[in-house]
């Protein structure tokens, strides 16, 4: 970990380790891929696509490393269990534990991906059909090694495949993704790296227009812009111990995994237990376009690619402003090298505006608290999208997630004259394609203890007319969803839907259990058929909250291995037909934060951000307002904002 002392601008190391939930340290990488490799059961080559801490050993107490490892010498792939012992910085390594992964395929690394491109550019029939766009130059021209994602051809049914979008730049520092070469499409065999065929479905022109967007390529920069400095002469109000954080309240672990990235441990508010885990376990990308370089397009983000391996380090006054405690994160490529990721996780607070004010307008008397937030955050680049992830924490003991979509429309070239009918243009030659975004977002509750129950909230208006005498009557109606069957559900702000996390032995002074209360803020809902490959891949996008019994066996919502899997062969859909009672249980609960993007000019050639957004909040689990006890602000004259102007 590195932490930016205050005022030095440079980051220093702090804190301590040595906690069962703390991430892997490189050198415990580094060993679990040596014991792996050294196995006589595998060959060359070897591509590594996961190497993480294997948390349910951990919470048993015991330090294992996860290893997928995809054998493409033999075409074949393992989930290897490795036990790490001594010291964590010269730890020794045994792969103890091997289960066959059969059919099933691991995601695409990115050394797989950088290999694709560069065999592509050197295959003369690619390299003619380049020429045929009058690109001469194949060195320029990118190529993306995406996941087939249930249109894989029955010819190639086994073989480990990828298709590839082709991009073209006029020289180094220009924008690829702006010029789409339309209708040139590479399949590939990635353990061979064999060219199987090459789709050209004709020439396109392309993008006449330059997509860079570096500062002074569209004029000079605003002049009028003065410098707004954050400082904390005192420094942060929260304390770090190794991966541990303590803030107003709040306690929790921060942890960091291959396919998840930042992930959020053991959440405690005024010493009791809200969430034992949190993360953004999946996000599925669909296009919604038939069009021949768009309607394979239908992403598992982190299943098919994973998170971690493509999070950024994070910069002071770029991505993070004021006074930061940085992670560091470590991750595996591909060929088995050690990552490091520099300022990995940014952590810092905010003001938050008022928490909450009221003036007496008679005494004049005013009493008002200015709210803080801490933001724990990390960014990822799949390719031409950026998506960040920010976790805050309030001192009411809500939690918040916001999730900002930034970066390049993954774009398509169209034919002169032509218009798109499934998207929009966005410059001259080129179209983007309407899509949707779905996280998922997962959260292991233990609110007020490990047995949780869910129920549904929603507004309706009374139905006995004696009770409503003058036709304003309002219930709030709860629903315990008492089994796995009854926990899927959709949002529905016109009878204000929400759902209630509640403990199953802990009450408040009213008698009602206590609670937390989740708002999916902000949703979509499928436009695909429900035969198509898309319709059939992600089930878990027609609702907009789930609940299941939490299992080992079942931590990610599409399913452990969706990279050329049978649509619709594993997932939340599947487990929750064994029906499994939830009240009470260990529950996960999973909120789909969702967003359609139907693209427009303003969006190119970079996007401008997008937010979705999810809130968990207290509900009934205090007795009143748990922020009476914030103290008064002071004023910028010194003294403080409560006062009096006498009696009216």
């Amino acid at each position: 970990m590195s932490m930016l002392a205050p005022g030095s601008g440079r980051p220093t190391t702090g804190g301590s380790a040595g906690h069962p939930l703390d991430p892997l340290t490189p050198a415990e990488m580094a060993a679990a891929v040596a014991a792996v490799r050294a196995d006589e059961r595998l060959s060359e080559p070897l591509r590594f696509t996961v190497v993480s801490l294997e948390e349910k050993a951990a919470r048993a107490g015991e330090r294992r490393a996860e290893v997928i490892v995809r054998d493409a010498g033999a075409h074949r792939s393992w989930h290897v269990s490795v036990a790490l012992d001594g010291d964590r910085d010269e730890p020794t390594a045994t792969a103890d534990r091997w289960d066959d992964l059969h059919d099933e395929q691991p995601a695409i690394t990115p050394h797989e991906s950088r290999l694709f491109a560069a065999a592509c550019r050197a295959h003369p029939e690619f390299v003619a059909a380049l020429a045929k766009r009058g690109i001469t130059d194949p060195s320029l021209t990118m190529v993306d090694a995406e996941s087939l994602g249930g249109f894989v051809p029955e010819r190639y049914r086994g073989r480990r495949v990828a298709w590839g979008a082709t991009w073209h730049r006029e020289d180094d520092r220009d924008n690829g993704y702006a010029r789409p070469v339309e209708g040139l499409m590479p399949i590939v065999d990635l353990d061979t790296m064999e060219i199987l065929e090459i789709e050209d479905r004709g020439v396109v022109r392309m993008a006449s227009e330059r997509g860079t967007f570096a500062e002074g390529e569209w004029g000079e920069p605003r002049p009028d812009l003065k410098p707004l400095e954050v400082e904390q002469a005192e420094g942060p109000s929260f304390s770090v111990d190794g991966w541990r954080v303590d803030w107003q309240g709040w306690s929790f672990r921060v942890g960091f995994d291959h396919r998840e990235a930042l992930v959020l441990h053991e959440l405690t508010f005024m010493g009791r237990p809200v969430l034992k885990r949190a993360a953004v376990n999946e996000m599925y990308v669909p296009y919604l376009d038939p069009t021949a370089s768009q309607y394979r397009k239908n992403f598992f983000d982190w299943g098919e690619y994973g998170a971690g391996v493509m999070t950024n380090s994070l910069e002071l006054g770029c991505d993070c402003l004021g006074l930061i405690h940085y992670f560091d994160a470590t991750v595996v490529d591909g060929d088995g090298s050690v990552r490091p990721i520099r300022q990995a996780i940014c952590m810092h607070e905010e003001d938050h505006g008022i928490a909450w004010k009221h003036t007496n307008s008679r005494t004049g008397e005013v009493e008002v608290r200015r709210s803080r937030r801490l933001i724990v955050s990390s960014f990822a680049t799949v390719a031409n999208y950026d998506y960040g992830f920010f976790w805050s924490l309030f001192q009411d003991g809500s939690i918040e997630l916001e999730i900002k979509l930034t970066g390049i429309l993954s774009a398509a070239g169209i034919a002169d004259g032509e218009q798109p009918l499934h998207g929009r243009m966005v410059a001259p030659n080129v179209q983007a394609a309407t899509h949707q975004h779905y996280f998922a977002v997962r959260l292991d509750t233990e609110v007020d203890g490990p047995l949780n129950r869910i129920a549904e909230i929603h507004a309706e208006p009374e139905s006995d007319p004696a009770l409503d005498p003058y036709g304003n009557a309002v219930r709030a109606v709860r629903t315990v969803l008492a089994s796995e069957s009854a926990a899927a559900r959709r949002n529905d702000p016109a009878r204000a839907v929400h759902w209630r996390v509640e403990s199953d032995s802990a009450v408040n002074r009213y008698g009602e259990p206590t609670a937390y209360r989740l708002h999916v803020d902000s949703t979509a809902v499928p436009f695909a058929r429900p035969h198509s490959v898309s319709g059939r891949r992600a089930p878990f996008v027609e609702q907009h909250v789930w609940a299941t019994r939490r299992s080992d066996d079942e931590r990610y919502i599409g399913g452990e291995y969706p990279n050329q899997a049978e649509p619709g062969a594993d997932g939340i859909h599947k487990w929750r037909e064994a029906d499994r009672s939830l009240d009470p249980a260990e529950l996960a609960v999973w909120a789909i934060v969702g967003t359609h993007h139907l693209p427009r000019p303003e969006d190119w050639p970079v996007m401008p951000v997008a937010r979705g957004h999810l809130r968990f909040e207290p509900d009934g689990f205090f007795d009143r307002n748990p922020t009476l006890d914030l103290a008064r602000p002071r004023s910028a004259q010194g003294g403080h904002c409560c006062h009096g102007d006498g009696a009216k």
